[in-house]
């Protein structure tokens, strides 16, 4: 249960962080480009690539950090961090060709079923 909470905790404050972040850039840059999301985008790549390096290589830490920043915070801040220390890993492991299919393939399904959910609403309203 301590877990789940923690996630949670995690989540609420990576959820405001979020929020907090894009409105703040975009009120002082503009919407022109999504400058407020890829900010997001880029900070939690640096979050999660070094919270789960650091995490992993000090075992005297509570695992319980492991829920609360990747899981939680970094969870609601931004998912594309996990997409991309997943296609890091992959990449690590030597799987050039999965890594390959994985990042492309994300994309272009991501794109599709983003589409699709419009095509839906559009229809549907």
């Amino acid at each position: 249960m301590q877990k789940y909470l923690l996630i949670a905790a995690g989540g609420a404050l990576g959820s405001i962080a979020r929020y907090w972040v894009g409105s703040t850039i975009s009120g002082r840059i503009g919407t022109k480009f999504p400058y407020g999301t890829f900010v997001i985008n880029l900070t939690a790549c640096i979050i999660i690539g070094f919270s789960l390096t650091y995490l992993g290589r000090r075992v005297e830490l509570s695992p319980a950090w492991r829920f609360f920043i990747p899981v939680g915070f970094i969870g609601a801040y931004s998912t594309f961090s996990t997409y991309e220390w997943e296609t890091l890993s992959t990449l690590r492991s030597g799987a050039f060709a999965l890594a390959a299919l994985y990042a492309v393939g994300s994309l272009i399904a991501g794109l599709a079923a983003t589409w699709l959910g419009a095509t839906l609403a559009e229809v549907l309203s």
